[in-house]
Order: C-alpha cells, then structure tokens, then sequence
C-alpha cells in the first residue's frame, strides 16, 4: 500500500504516526508540509476525503490564526484555504492518505482504519 504523509517533524503525534506507518511496511510519500504546503487543490481533496469544511481542519490557537482575524465568519472556504496556504503552520496534522481514505493522526491511531487490510495485496 502506498500513502502520502503531511509530516510536521517537530509535531510528536507526526512523528508516531509516521512510524505507525513505517512500522506497517507502508510506502511512503513523506511531505513536510511546511516546506511545501499542499495547493488548494490538494487541500481540496484532502477536505473532501476528511468530510472537513476548511475551519475544522485549521489549528486555530496558531498565531496566524488570531493575526489574520481567520474567525471571521464571514471568511468562505477559499479565503480559509489560501490562508492555510499561506500559513500552513495553520493545518492540522499529521494528515495521512491513502486509496482507502484520509484520516488525520490524532490521536496516532486513527491511520490504522486506512492501512491495515484483510487482503495482504494491499501492504
């Protein structure tokens, strides 16, 4: 199975996530999204497969968040996700995706409902 990891290395419950996923024998994208924040489109498709509106996915006690008045309600999905563009610090993580689905790893666990399988094809 392959997945792709929005890692945080500084982030403890990234880096037991990660190693979840290490542990499982998963291949591994490893995106330190900080460095190289997902495109809109991307955190399009990662909403979508979280079942998220852009505000549930962002960290909203993160400095950027009160700088840029982001509780603004009347800020849409687009204005919340260049904001986390431009502040990724904003995203919350560690977000893991697989064929099987998206889940975020908080607590760590949470990735074991998308990479383990009956079907040892998968691994």
């Amino acid at each position: 199975m392959r997945a792709i990891i929005y890692h945080n290395p500084k982030c403890t419950k990234s880096r037991l996530t990660l190693a979840i996923l290490e542990e499982n024998g998963i291949d591994l994208e490893v995106i330190k999204y900080l460095e190289n924040p997902p495109s809109a489109e991307e955190l399009k498709v990662l909403l979508t497969g979280l079942n998220m509106d852009a505000r549930a996915l962002m960290r909203t006690f993160e400095k950027p968040y009160k700088d840029n008045n982001l509780d603004d309600k009347s800020l849409d999905e687009d204005d919340l996700i260049q904001a986390m563009i431009e502040h990724p610090i904003l995203i919350e993580r560690p977000i893991v995706k697989t064929y099987k689905g998206v889940v975020i790893g908080r607590p760590p666990e949470n990735v074991l409902a998308i990479i383990q399988s009956t079907n040892s094809v998968d691994k």
